[in-house]
């Protein structure tokens, strides 16, 4: 008889271990579609970077165009924006920072920025306000041409995304 307890017990071992098995085999093959679900879908993947020709624009001209379903300002800064920019103390901004952190180096006369006012996220009117860059209606926030907030109830800089130059003429947002 000791052998048929012996062998009793390593039956209701196994069966233990392989109820306990597929249970979490089961568990696993539930849980895991609803959390890929939460993954982004390919619309929204598709979007995640955009590359933006470049030569299109002349020096002082802007676009709006559309990253991620948030508009997005590129500028072709003049020479004279640009030392407008770089003549302004960091006193006198709400939110310092230097036309050169703005900016990839080597391609200074380039602006790129999210077009949403960060006070409560308008769309600013470009070449307006009291600074010659972009004004927001809405409140009064008024930004410089280098996207800076100099007057007005916004708190902070027109919002920078990432972005790299893949060449002189061809811009990656995202």
């Amino acid at each position: 008889m000791a052998s048929d307890a012996t062998s009793d017990i390593t039956k209701r071992d196994f069966l233990y271990v392989a109820t306990g098995a597929m249970g979490v085999v089961g568990t696993a093959a539930v849980v895991w579609p609803l959390i890929d679900q939460l993954n982004p879908d390919a619309s929204v993947r598709a979007l995640a970077s955009i590359e933006f020709d470049l030569s299109s624009l002349r020096e002082g001209q802007s676009v709006t165009i559309k990253w991620r379903g948030l508009p997005m300002f590129v500028r072709y800064r003049t020479a004279a924006e640009i030392e407008e920019a770089r003549a302004v103390p960091l006193s006198d901004l709400k939110d310092p920072q230097t036309d050169a952190e703005r900016v990839k180096e080597g391609h200074e006369q380039w602006l790129i920025m999210i077009a949403n006012c960060t006070h409560l996220g308008c769309v600013p009117v470009g070449e307006a306000g009291d600074f010659d860059g972009w004004f927001c209606p809405c409140h009064g926030s008024h930004y410089d041409t280098a996207g800076r907030i100099r007057k007005g109830p916004a708190p902070l800089n027109l919002i920078q995304p990432e972005y790299e130059f893949l060449s002189d003429t061809l811009v990656k947002i995202g």
